[in-house]
């Protein structure tokens, strides 16, 4: 066990006489915790996640789901993901940057998920969050909408939901807002 202290010692000297100061960067325990939530991922296979400012950056990342069932099959929806140093005591910041028409998707990309709000507990992990978002897209929830017009729908009528949000995928029109194409 000394020989480690001792170890780790002499590479801080050695990075500190190299360029005058400390090159080794101390982690947070949020970043430790996510370092390990990623380690131990297990997506489903139509999920996929990346770290656009590079592996540096464990902190902001974007994960996408392509659904496989459902009403959103085909589509592909990229989300943002900022996480916390105090994480995991705090949940990530989780966007949606695919405008859609969804019921639990707001057209600025806020998600309305549990476990991102009042039901987030430090026991939970970003697998937890990833799979929860995929769930939105296999089985839209209308009890708890943001899109409280796409709620409604849904909940009203499930053929005009399921031909609106093939509109929007496709790059259409859903009343007066206009969607990209996602598909």
């Amino acid at each position: 066990m000394i020989k480690l202290f001792k170890v780790k010692e002499k590479q801080k000297e050695l990075a500190e006489s190299a360029n005058g100061k400390s090159s080794i960067k101390k982690q947070s325990a949020g970043e430790l915790r996510l370092h390990r939530d990623i380690s131990e991922l297990n997506m489903p296979k139509s999920c996929s996640i990346s770290f656009p400012n590079g592996k540096d950056d464990l902190m902001n990342f974007e994960v996408t789901i392509r659904p496989d069932e459902g009403y959103y099959l085909g589509g592909t929806f990229m989300f943002t993901f900022q996480v916390s140093p105090i994480y995991p005591h705090e949940a990530p910041k989780v966007k949606c940057k695919t405008k859609v028409y969804h019921p639990n998707i707001d057209l600025e990309g806020n998600v309305c998920l549990n476990i991102l709000r009042e039901d987030w507990k430090p026991v939970l992990n970003i697998n937890t969050i990833i799979y929860g978002l995929f769930h939105l897209f296999t089985e839209p929830n209308s009890e708890d909408p943001l899109n409280h017009d796409a709620a409604a729908v849904l909940r009203d009528n499930p053929k005009l939901f399921e031909s609106n949000v093939r509109r929007a995928m496709t790059g259409g029109y859903v009343g007066q807002t206009l969607f990209p194409r996602c598909i």
